[in-house]
């Protein structure tokens, strides 16, 4: 099925919907996204989305041609005109037309790109049966080099540590940052439960910080349960009584295997499950 997507204002057909390849965010990687879930004709968390957008723009000096009030609406009209119930939105800014060179300032106006689609991440018996990982030798970027609360279309990070997940054989991957601590997957975040307590990496460590990831723990901790972000190691992950991931696609999704070792029972546990039942029944109402 053929999608409308946003290009600088106007609806486009996808076939059509082109940047010139001087454009920097094609050269460089030089812009920034977010990816937005649909839920019931709604984006959810649009204003948290947008808002992690601007931070990621203003860190990178990059002016978005639109006001967050502009943004929002312009991602509520593609969703619209896509006729979405539930699907996956994706919104690229790059810096724009430039020329081959590094120079940020030779570049014509941001191209602001929203894209509007179904998505389905991991099937359904995956999250009845959770997922194998395995710790990949790719290191997350150092937050003093790049700052991975920036969300920008430079992946290869995370791309060459999802190939060394799939290399092994499985659907997602571990990362650790460079003091060897646990930092997130390829595009997921992660959490453990030891002894009840929910337990995350927390920011410094190197990671994303999720829009899913703090609803989670919004909603853990509405449900009672304690909830800290504290370095982690392998060894707290192998010894954990539950492993979960969270993300925008994968919403929360139980782990039962890392690197050979079984997590608890080797099933989804039940603050995972209950994690997720009061996510579904967040965004869907159910």
């Amino acid at each position: 099925m053929s999608r409308l997507v946003y290009l600088n204002g106007d609806l486009v057909p996808q076939e059509e919907a082109k940047v010139s390849v001087f454009d920097h965010g094609l050269l460089y990687g030089d812009g920034v996204f977010e990816g937005i879930r649909a839920y019931g004709r709604r984006a959810f968390k649009l204003a948290e989305h947008v808002s992690r957008l601007y931070r990621s723009a203003h860190a990178i000096k990059l002016e978005i041609p639109l006001t967050p009030a502009q943004m929002v609406a312009a991602v509520e009209r593609t969703l619209a005109a896509n006729t979405l119930s539930e699907g996956y939105i994706r919104v690229v800014v790059t810096r724009g037309v430039g020329t081959l060179g590094l120079d940020p300032d030779k570049c014509s106006h941001p191209q602001v790109i929203i894209i509007a689609d179904s998505i389905v991440l991991y099937p359904e018996q995956f999250y009845r049966q959770g997922l194998v990982i395995v710790t990949v030798r790719t290191i997350r970027n150092h937050p003093a080099a790049l700052d991975p609360r920036i969300k920008s279309l430079n992946y290869l990070n995370n791309i060459l540590a999802k190939i060394e997940g799939k290399n092994a054989g499985v659907v997602e991957a571990l990362m650790l940052n460079a003091g060897g601590l646990v930092a997130e997957c390829t595009g997921d975040n992660i959490f453990i439960v030891t002894g009840g307590v929910l337990r995350t990496p927390p920011i410094g460590a190197g990671l994303l910080e999720g829009i899913t990831r703090d609803t989670v723990i919004d909603l853990a901790r509405e449900a009672g349960t304690p909830v800290r972000e504290e370095n982690l190691t392998l060894y707290d992950v192998y010894n954990a009584d539950e492993c979960f991931l969270t993300g925008t696609a994968a919403e929360v999704i139980a782990v039962v295997t890392v690197d050979g070792r079984t997590i608890g029972t080797g099933e989804p546990g039940p603050v995972t499950k209950d994690l997720l039942e009061r996510f579904r029944a967040l965004t869907r109402g159910s």
